[in-house]
């Protein structure tokens, strides 16, 4: 169930009609979920960000990091030239090479010498047999022929099926916003592979829900021995013209909005954020001066509130949409049902509704 069927309001801004990512126009999305026998809970997701060939044609981007304990390919090449001209590409923290690879080869023939995608990960490797390498080159193409402008599948799917987050089955999530016409009446879309946080400082709107949503109500995830930790990949879009800089702010705001659903950016955590702009369309060859819009500065404020505001979405759809999994070793990560957040939402006093 998405967030807004809940009945529970996340900010004040308006979701755009598929309440994801793919609101921004020509933004897709595909997703390839690999789930076999007892051990192997993971995937891939891709994000294209327009429907031009990016080979040809690249957006202006940017990029923030919360905490690096994480990996972000090809984010050098994007501060240096502030352009983003590959599928973006969310998977499990080994099997960021195969896909870099994949993407790489898919790249079209005759139009770069060479390829920088741009890939990211999180550790799924408590429900799933993460050093088994089971991402493979056919699943990434799967994700990239299934990549379409519809709604996102969220939860168990893609590149979150194995991730977790503040204690419940966690996973890939999405959500949108678009801006009253006197502020532009840009969308901005986020999509996030969440798998972070601890269940005391989940936070829903504000509301300190994971104080009553506790280990008693909710068990926490059995795991086999390993490393503790989590983290957190955002990608931000908007068809607001935007230049690099400014992508850059928006990227830090995303993180912004996992601090607000209670996400800090633990020491062992990887918390990295992409954001472009569809705005303007940058040629990859040489040629002439290119017109370019920009939205000035000044202007730019609802654009920071809408990405808090569905980063924290994002989150708790990811959340609301995963379904409880068991996975390598018998651990096991348990959702969070929508009749236990509407609960804690209102045991600490708050209200549900539009009337709130």
């Amino acid at each position: 169930m998405r967030v807004r069927e809940t009945g529970i309001l996340i900010g004040t801004g308006e979701a755009g009609p598929l309440g994801g990512i793919t609101d921004v126009p020509g933004v897709r999305v595909g997703q390839a979920t690999v789930v076999a026998g007892d051990t192997v809970r993971t995937g891939v997701t891709v994000v294209l960000p327009h429907d031009d060939d990016p080979g040809v044609q690249g957006v202006f981007a940017g990029f923030h990091r919360l905490n690096g304990n994480g990996e972000m390919t090809g984010i050098h090449w994007i501060r240096e030239f502030g352009v983003l001209s590959t599928p973006v590409a969310l998977t499990n923290t080994h099997s960021v090479g195969v896909v870099r690879d994949a993407l790489a080869a898919a790249s079209p023939s005759g139009v770069q010498a060479w390829s920088l995608p741009v890939v990211a990960e999180t550790w799924d490797g408590h429900l799933n047999d993460i050093g088994g390498m089971h991402v493979r080159a056919e699943h990434v193409a799967a994700a990239l022929s299934a990549a379409s402008s519809g709604p996102v599948p969220e939860g168990n799917v893609g590149g979150g099926t194995g991730m977790i987050c503040h204690g419940f089955k966690g996973g890939t999530g999405t959500a949108s916003r678009v801006l009253d016409e006197t502020d532009g009446g840009y969308t901005v879309g986020v999509l996030v592979q969440a798998n972070h946080g601890r269940r005391e400082r989940f936070r829903v709107d504000g509301a300190p829900v994971g104080t009553i949503l506790t280990g008693e109500r909710v068990p926490l995830p059995s795991a086999p021995a390993g490393p503790r930790g989590g983290s957190i990949i955002g990608v931000v879009a908007t068809d607001a013209p935007l230049l690099p800089h400014q992508c850059d702010r928006l990227a830090q705001r995303a993180a912004l909005g996992v601090a607000r659903a209670g996400g800090a950016g633990e020491q062992s955590s990887g918390d990295l954020f992409l954001a472009f702009s569809t705005g303007n369309r940058v040629a990859a060859a040489a040629g002439p001066p290119l017109a370019l819009r920009m939205l000035p500065d000044a202007s730019t404020d609802p654009l920071s509130y809408a990405v808090i505001e569905a980063t924290e979405e994002a989150v708790v759809s990811a959340l609301l949409s995963a379904r409880t999994m068991t996975g390598r070793g018998g651990a096991t990560a348990h959702a969070l049902t929508v009749d236990e957040l509407r609960e804690a939402v209102e045991a600490v006093g708050r209200r549900t509704g539009v009337d709130r």
